[in-house]
């Protein structure tokens, strides 16, 4: 078996100088703001876990079926030698992919991208222990601005699921797909996992579940500032919001001062003030129309090849050609 082997283009560091310009922006804003890739260290990644087991939160297992049932359309189509995933995590799902593109087609190498150099190292080991004869090379990086360090020998598949798209709002959205076709070169695909719009009564309670799992992992965001930039957020004394935009098309999830109060942040040497029932947003997630992203898309340069949706069109599974 060979080894997997890791890049490192974000150190803890990079992390936490990135937490501090969020952090700086984000609370002197009004509103205030805060983006949802800090929810996710050792605790809010264990935390969003237990979510996707939750009744309520059915993205997770629709698209674990819808997966399992069209991989092996998808690894005809793509015919990929490389697989590279973006947000790999703990690769779980991946393995449904590998399976399939390793009987379709002549997959050579796994190429999982995550910012968690911890969580990665342990992803990819366990896929090259289950894979032997394929090259798994991890790279540590933010999707969002290191798009070039992605390697590129071997027509390539980019693998964009669990909604994460959905993070991002429109304009951060264009210039992702533009950043992705960049990298990409004509005939290789994206394949993308999106949710999409359904009725609001199955929507929200998916984000603001009955046992209070969603709203802990909401609060775990000010126990990251806590911890890594010391401040004094009190996370019990914020309440948990999820509410569907229409108008935008998306769940935002807000945390809600139950009191006045006030924030010291020493690290930024930032002092922040809230009124009772001020709010900080903390994600948006985007759900779509098939139509909307298709045309999203082409306006990135691509052409959707296939679109696969479950019995009841709650999610989707997009596979886009760089033209």
């Amino acid at each position: 078996m060979t080894a997997a082997t890791l890049d490192i283009h974000m150190t803890d560091d990079d992390l936490t100088r990135a937490l501090r310009v969020d952090a700086r922006r984000g609370l002197s804003a009004s509103p205030k703001w805060l983006p949802p890739k800090w929810f996710y260290d050792a605790r809010g990644s264990a935390l969003f876990e237990q979510i996707t087991e939750l009744p309520e939160y059915y993205p997770t297992r629709t698209e674990r079926a819808l997966l399992q049932r069209v991989v092996g359309d998808i690894a005809r189509v793509a015919q990929a030698e490389v697989l590279v995933e973006l947000g790999a995590g703990s690769a779980v799902k991946t393995r449904l992919l590998l399976t399939a593109l390793s009987a379709h087609a002549p997959l050579r190498a796994y190429v999982p991208q995550d910012v968690s150099s911890s969580a990665l190292r342990a992803a990819a080991d366990a896929v090259a222990a289950e894979f032997p004869g394929l090259a798994v090379h991890g790279v540590v990086s933010d999707f969002t601005d290191t798009l070039e360090t992605l390697p590129h020998d071997g027509r390539r598949m980019i693998a964009f699921l669990g909604s994460t798209l959905g993070n991002l709002i429109p304009e951060e959205r264009a210039g992702f797909l533009a950043r992705i076709h960049h990298v990409l070169a004509p005939g290789e695909f994206l394949l993308l996992g999106v949710g999409l719009i359904i009725e609001p009564t199955i929507l929200v309670p998916a984000y603001d579940d009955a046992a209070g799992i969603t709203a802990e992992f909401n609060r775990n965001v000010l126990h990251v500032l806590n911890s890594r930039l010391r401040a004094d957020f009190v996370p019990e004394k914020f309440r948990h919001v999820a509410v569907w935009d229409s108008a935008n098309g998306w769940i935002e999830m807000r945390l809600e001062a139950t009191e006045d109060m006030t924030v010291t942040v020493a690290d930024l040497d930032l002092t922040v003030g809230f009124g009772r029932g001020e709010q900080i947003r903390t994600e948006v997630s985007a759900k779509f129309r098939v139509a909307g992203l298709d045309a999203e898309l082409a306006h990135a340069g691509f052409a959707t090849r296939r679109v696969w949706t479950d019995s009841d069109d709650r999610f989707a599974l997009i596979l886009a050609e760089r033209r």
